[in-house]
């Protein structure tokens, strides 16, 4: 990750395959969908992630000991990469880019087929910062994005989306590498990216699950895998606009990824929840000598490695669903503060046949000073509740979001209920409106 910027599971699979990349805005799914089956997401191999960990490694000690931006170690651990994936049947284009005075090299790697007007596109940066082999920090994101590359070789996927993966240089510089990718891209070959991932840091030795919360399909894909595990998931905010997503968002392309952590230290609560050291950083070889194969969490690397191959098999199997009717209510309702009780929208619904979708959309636009205390539920005509926010997002205003429930078990004609409780005290808002699509 760089300085230079400031501040397994089949059984839940098929949920995110109908209605991702829908629109121009992404829905996030609240709840699972059985209306099509996606490939099911390998397990990767931990002990070939490591493998290839522990080649990075002998190409730093084998060059100086760092594998950075124009040195001899990040041009043998582009080869490296690149040798792999040409031996799996890959398209591997070598980029070339100058900065502060040397060479860079990004190597971009696209699988036969798919559409090639929806690009799901993998990523991670390759170099590692002059002072240590870098193991952590990418290693490990770099070697998980090729082992799940090569996983969809052996696998031979067919998925619907074009798939694609990206090593990016010179990121410790300051995101050189993947800022000269973006901004060579034609305009109309950026549209194409229906969404980037980037993983960056996800082997900590003293680690946390962070979820990027920039578009909200990518994020409930990784919080359902990780839900699916039973593991508690935050929100990413150590890492913002630092590492290579962030020319992609930029751009207008909706962006994810996973984060383990850096020199941020981990709190009490957090290690009462996922284990480790509170009042240590997650990672404390973070830029440093010792950032060895020694500062791996196996467990960390193992979850994060099959979630990055979750998520590709199955956002790389999502087809577009077009939107169906849609009912609205403008008015505004107050939400006051807690402890007071939940407040509700409703929205009358005729004409539809039959029950609701599987994809059922919600629209939420929700003005708060601080949306971390919000509980909100779609509540159907029946009473059955569907929770679609639960005092996430921190200390963020506002809560702006569209959701996906899977509602396929209820009739779509009658009274349906956004309902929202502030649930901590000093801070007010009110339901601005809210919008529901069958």
């Amino acid at each position: 990750m760089s300085l230079s910027v400031s501040r397994r599971l089949a059984a839940v699979t098929a949920f995110a395959v109908a209605g991702l990349f829908a629109s121009a805005v992404p829905a996030a799914l609240a709840a699972p969908s059985a209306v099509a089956a996606a490939p099911t997401p390998p397990d990767i191999p931990l002990a070939n992630v490591k493998a290839h960990l522990s080649q990075l490694s002998t190409i730093a000690a084998n060059n100086g000991g760092n594998r950075a931006h124009g040195r001899a170690g990040y041009k043998a651990s582009i080869d490296y990469v690149k040798g792999k994936l040409d031996a799996a049947g890959f398209t591997t284009t070598l980029q070339t880019f100058t900065s502060s005075g040397a060479t860079g090299y990004n190597l971009i790697a696209d699988w036969p087929g798919g559409d090639p007007n929806s690009v799901l596109m993998a990523g991670s940066h390759l170099d590692s910062v002059t002072a240590g082999a870098g193991i952590n920090d990418n290693g490990s994101g770099s070697a998980a994005v090729l082992e799940t590359a090569l996983a969809v070789s052996r696998a031979g996927l067919q998925p619907t989306k074009h798939l694609r993966f990206g090593w990016w240089g010179a990121e410790e510089l300051g995101l050189i590498g993947s800022k000269y990718y973006v901004n060579n891209l034609p305009a109309a070959e950026k549209t194409k990216i229906s969404g980037y991932l980037n993983f960056d840091m996800i082997g900590s030795p003293n680690p946390g699950y962070f979820v990027y919360d920039d578009d909200p399909t990518i994020e409930q894909t990784f919080k359902n895998y990780y839900a699916g595990l039973g593991v508690p998931t935050e929100i990413e905010t150590e890492g913002d606009g630092r590492s290579d997503h962030a020319p992609f968002k930029n751009a207008g392309i909706p962006v994810g990824g996973l984060f383990s952590g850096a020199d941020y230290t981990k709190t009490a609560a957090q290690a009462q929840k996922w284990g480790g050291t509170s009042g240590q950083a997650f990672d404390r070889c973070y830029h440093s000598s010792c950032d060895s194969l020694t500062n791996i969490n196996d467990t960390a690397l193992d979850r994060n490695s099959d979630a990055v191959a979750y998520a590709i098999w199955t956002l790389g199997a999502a087809t577009p669903v077009p939107p169906g009717q849609s009912f609205e209510n403008t008015a505004d309702v107050n939400i006051p503060d807690s402890p007071a009780a939940a407040v509700s929208s409703p929205i009358t619904v005729s004409g539809v046949t039959g029950n609701a979708p599987a994809t059922t959309k919600v629209d939420v636009n929700i003005v708060h000073t601080y949306r971390g205390d919000l509980v909100v539920d779609l509540v159907a005509p029946d009473g059955t509740v569907y929770n679609v926010h639960n005092r996430s997002g921190g200390s963020a205003d506002n809560l702006v979001q569209t959701y996906t429930v899977n509602a396929s078990s209820e009739v779509a004609n009658g009274v349906w209920n956004l309902r929202v409780k502030d649930t901590a005290a000093q801070d007010v808002g009110y339901i601005n409106s809210w919008k529901i699509t069958f």
